[in-house]
């Protein structure tokens, strides 16, 4: 202990107080020694903040000396006296050792930094009961913070103190404390906020804080907040700049960045210009009337968001420009990244890493670029030569291509945007941060993706969950298959298959469809339409054949439609107003799908038919009081569509036609930005926008009406044409809006009071701590597998070793007759093709002659590994198994046994933990379940102890992450009973799970 002559010695400089036991300097002790862990890699990680930049969190370590002593010199002395108690300006030379020097296990620092640069530091220290320095099984540790002034309030301590967290509960403490000084109101705000479970002491003027580490419902709740707002700003920073620069815009000729530059003004942006390219001449005063620099930090201004349209070679030298400038975002267009060779797929870490170290957020490598119809903004940084027209929908696309077939098919079907990005190889910003984004962004009633991959199936999920239940968001997935991922897109290994995914994400309330095509189909109705309250649908028109085709539709999508009605090919615009409103008003219909086809009779030149019947359905759907939506099947009616939709209602007044079909043409030669061939041939002509532009963005008068600002004043009604697109579409709608009733009443997580989880832990610890050196894993006996079921309350009927025919004998008089034989060598079981299953052996001459019919049919006792069983009831087989994926987490699966089941593919999935309600529409989801129900006159089985087991395996592999796989098989669902024949666990510490752990942006 130091001597009160001493001068003081502060711990890790924090904007928290002292921490308790000796963190004044009166109180200072020398560090416990502990043994050197080697540098932790994996609690690196780069973070998003309140404000929507970046820093990076990483361990202090020797060499960062000089950072910690310029970083505390810019620290206020309020923050240091808050820290300190009392003055304390300068760090000595004993400081700096050390509080750059940890062991990484008693003693850790870290520091979250932007440009390198330290601009906070957390540290804690390991003690026992008395406060003083100590090593493991002690499980408490003092924590300390420090924030340098200018970064108080973004978010960072709050960061801090996650990672801090995950460290502290890694290296086995179970508790933080600190002490803080009444004034210092903002650390205390950080430590209450935090959600964990924590109790506050006053004694000697100073604040005593103590918290258990353990996450909480409402420390996760906390968590996530703190992500989806610090993810949205950082979106909406891209698209709403109040400035915005293209970097590699070109004097001379075309070019992808002099058309982006054309593109930005002909959309009428309304934040300020600037053209940077270091090409210019000294002279060159502006381009195309915006103002034109050499560099970026020339423009004397801030910029917002630079768009970089620049051989990949000069990428790194322009995004250091904009990163010194203090630029917040990029929008990178240029190629030649991952999507290429190997060197690519690096060059393309780098880039991510190089932007995030200024704090900035990145849009692609290889990107299309951003969109925003909001009147306020007209962004327009994208390849596609006009805006968007104004609208309700939200698209993201991860490939150029796509994004520009959705703007144009959407466009057509007069269905306009909120947003649109186009993120290329999804190197930083990706689905998910613009899904946190429409989560509560006002503009957007509908989401759109088309997805290559899902980097974070995990987080994609959660946040899906949520956006839906307000919003709904169709997803189409391409690369389905994991050998066809785009190699630009390094995402995390998933051993979970497409159909899987897909059920999770379906459980999750996303809308999947199977094709593009399909995504409009969805998103025209669903952004023109409420959602349908029930299955059945009216059906009228003037075509009988169309009306049952769309009949018979309504049917293979499940849902219960009415007889048609048929209005006769004779029918005028005025009769299928009258039935579409008596329809609307029938309480025996929820929705209506009205067919059409070309008037027939007298007159049928004498009036513009589609326009008129559209005005007609449109005046029936706005008289109605009814919520339902409206669809229409037509064939060959010119105009119908466009009067449905009132799409040019949409386009501000100064806009021409608007035509999005492609990109704009690139000189390859000249820009070295290579677009993916599809993506380049498909490259459309600028539409003459030099001539518009003379002298910066032109003004636009912007329109007034509901339907203009995106709102329509009678919902547009979607027009398809034929009647399985329509109904298909319909499907999905009335599938989501049950999702949402449902997801009402989620159910919840049972507590069964027969589970010993105490001794299940300690049973798995046990059979973790006996693997040899090396090793990954391990699959427990029959007898450890059957001890760890049983204490959850699943027992497996037993099975006794039978390697001869006595041995099977005695077996059988041990468990009573009647019996089975069966065989359990690994590639053998599960077969029962192969006769290798002897059932209802009565008595010792059965057992013994089958026993010799098996071994002179498929092999001797030693391969086959035969075994005697009880008789289980008579019921269905099933299949219920669980296994933690690295991407997804725990997932749990059920079907029926058998080739048939898997070969279909009839599998039901769940994340864990599974609810009740969860593990009832589990079992009733399969094609297969009327099996369980009573098929053809059987008895219905057991499903209530079905479900009662699913739910017993949720709960034990939730409560044991290290039992990463359980596979019961089969499991015989009797009338009154069921009963696990065959059980198998796999144990092994556990991996790491995308979206669990603190706030963190992903690294590919």
């Amino acid at each position: 202990m130091e001597t009160p002559a001493d001068p003081p010695r502060p711990e890790e400089p924090s904007s928290a107080a002292p921490v308790p036991g000796g963190d004044r300097p009166q109180d200072r002790h020398p560090s416990a020694q502990a043994p050197d862990a080697g540098y932790p890699a994996h609690w690196e990680a780069d973070v998003v903040l309140r404000d929507g930049g970046t820093a990076r969190i990483r361990p202090i370590t020797a060499d960062d000396a000089e950072r910690l002593v310029s970083f505390y010199e810019q620290v206020s002395d309020e923050s240091k006296y808050y820290r300190f108690f009392a003055p304390y300006p300068k760090l000595s030379a004993k400081d700096v050792h050390r509080f750059t020097h940890h062991d990484f296990v008693d003693r850790v620092g870290l520091a979250a930094t932007i440009g390198g640069e330290f601009i906070a530091t957390v540290r804690f220290d390991r003690v026992d009961a008395t406060g003083r320095p100590a090593s493991a099984p002690a499980d408490e540790a003092e924590v300390a913070f420090l924030v340098q002034d200018a970064y108080q309030g973004r978010g960072v301590a709050s960061a801090l103190l996650e990672h801090i967290a995950a460290v502290a509960r890694e290296r086995g403490i179970r508790r933080f404390g600190a002490e803080v000084l009444p004034h210092n109101t903002k650390m205390i705000k950080v430590f209450t906020d935090a959600g964990y479970r924590q109790k506050r002491s006053f004694e000697d003027g100073v604040v005593h804080l103590t918290f258990g580490l353990e996450p909480t419902e409402r420390s996760l709740a906390v968590q996530y907040a703190r992500e989806q707002r610090a993810e949205s700003r950082s979106v909406q920073r891209l698209l709403a700049p109040a400035s915005v620069a293209v970097v590699g815009a070109k004097r001379a000729g075309g070019g992808v960045g002099r058309s982006i530059l054309r593109n930005l003004l002909a959309a009428g942006y309304t934040g300020r210009l600037s053209a940077v390219n270091s090409s210019f001449p000294e002279d060159q005063g502006t381009l195309d009337g915006v103002p034109a620099f050499r560099t970026v930090k020339e423009i004397g201004e801030d910029v917002d968001l630079a768009v970089v349209v620049v051989p990949a070679e000069r990428v790194p030298e322009a995004v250091a420009e904009c990163g010194e400038h203090g630029v917040r975002g990029l929008v990178v267009i240029s190629a030649g990244y991952g999507e290429s060779v190997t060197a690519g797929r690096a060059r393309q870490r780098r880039l991510v890493r190089q932007a995030r170290s200024y704090g900035m957020r990145l849009v692609g490598p290889n990107a299309f670029g951003l969109v925003n119809t909001d009147p306020a903004v007209r962004l327009n940084a994208s390849l596609a030569p006009e805006l968007a027209p104004r609208g309700r929908v939200g698209l993201f696309t991860q490939s150029g291509a796509i994004g520009i077939a959705l703007l144009s098919e959407l466009h057509q079907r007069g269905t306009g945007l909120s947003t649109f990005v186009s993120a290329g190889n999804r190197a930083d910003v990706s689905g998910n941060d613009v899904l946190q984004y429409w989560y509560d962004d006002p503009d957007t009633d509908v989401a759109l993706m088309y997805l290559e991959s899902i980097g974070n199936p995990r987080k994609f999920t959660r946040l899906a969950r949520r956006a839906a239940a307000t919003k709904p968001l169709v997803v189409v997935q391409g690369a389905r298959h994991s050998a066809a991922t785009p190699p630009s897109h390094a995402v995390a290994e998933t051993r979970l298959p497409h159909a899987t995914v897909s059920a999770l994400l379906a459980q999750a309330g996303v809308i999947r469809v199977e094709t593009v095509t399909d995504l409009v189909d969805t998103g025209v109705l669903l952004a023109g339409q409420p959602l349908p309250e029930g299955p059945r649908v009216a059906i009228l028109g003037n075509s009988e054949s169309l009306g049952l085709l769309t009949y018979d539709a309504c049917l293979t999508e499940g849902l219960r439609p009415r007889t048609p009605l048929d209005l006769t090919t004779s029918a005028s615009p005025e009769d299928f107003r009258r039935a579409l409103e008596q329809a609307l008003a029938d309480p025996d219909s929820d929705a209506v799908v009205v067919t059409a086809i070309p008037w027939v009779g007298e007159g049928a030149l004498d009036w513009p038919e589609g326009e008129v019947l559209g005005a007609a359905l449109r005046e029936a759907v706005a008289a109605s009081e009814s919520r339902k939506p409206v669809l229409v099947v037509h064939v060959e009616l010119g105009g119908l569509a466009h009067a449905l939709s009132a799409a040019t209602a949409t386009l501000p007044a100064s806009a021409g036609p608007h035509t999005p079909g492609g990109a704009v043409r690139a000189d390859v030669r000249e820009t070295g930005v290579v677009r993916d061939e599809g993506e380049a041939r498909a490259a459309v002509r600028e539409p003459g926008a030099a001539a518009r532009v003379t002298g910066g963005p032109a003004p636009v008068r912007e329109p007034e009406d509901p339907v203009a600002e995106g709102r329509p004043a009678t919902p547009r009604i979607p027009a398809y044409p034929a009647p399985e697109r329509a109904v298909r579409a319909l499907a999905r709608a009335v599938r989501h809006a049950q999702w949402r009733t449902d997801t009402e009443h989620p159910g919840r997580v049972p507590e069964f009071d027969d589970i010993d989880e105490h001794g299940a832990a300690e049973r798995v610890a046990a059979l973790l701590d006996a693997l040899p050196a090396g090793a990954r894993g391990t699959t427990p006996g029959p007898e450890d597998t059957e001890d760890l079921l049983r204490r959850y309350g699943i027992p497996v009927l037993r099975a006794l070793p039978a390697p001869d025919a006595d041995s099977a004998a005695r077996a059988a008089a041990e468990l009573g007759y009647p019996v089975a034989l069966k065989i359990t060598a690994p590639h053998l079981r599960h077969r029962p093709d192969l006769g290798g299953v002897r059932l209802d052996l009565a008595d010792e001459s059965d057992l013994r002659r089958a026993y010799a019919d098996l071994t002179a049919l498929l092999g001797s006792p030693a391969e086959l590994r035969p075994v005697v069983q009880s008789m289980a009831p008579r019921g269905v087989d099933t299949v219920v198994r669980a296994v933690i994926d690295p991407a997804a987490g725990a997932v749990l699966s059920f079907g029926l046994a058998g080739a048939p089941s898997e070969l279909l593919g009839d599998t039901a999935h769940r994340l864990v933990p599974v609810t009740d309600r969860d593990a009832a529409d589990q079992v009733r989801s399969l094609r297969s379940a009327p099996l369980l129900f009573g098929w053809r006159g059987a008895a219905p089985v057991d499903t209530d102890a079905l479900q009662e087991l699913i739910q017993r395996v949720s709960r034990l592999v939730d409560d044991h992450p290290e039992i990463v796989a359980v596979s019961l098989e089969p499991v015989v669902v009797a009338p009154r009973t069921v009963r696990v024949l065959g059980a198998s666990l796999r144990l092994a510490h556990p991996p790491a799970v995308g979206g669990e752990g603190p706030r963190r942006m992903p690294m590919y």
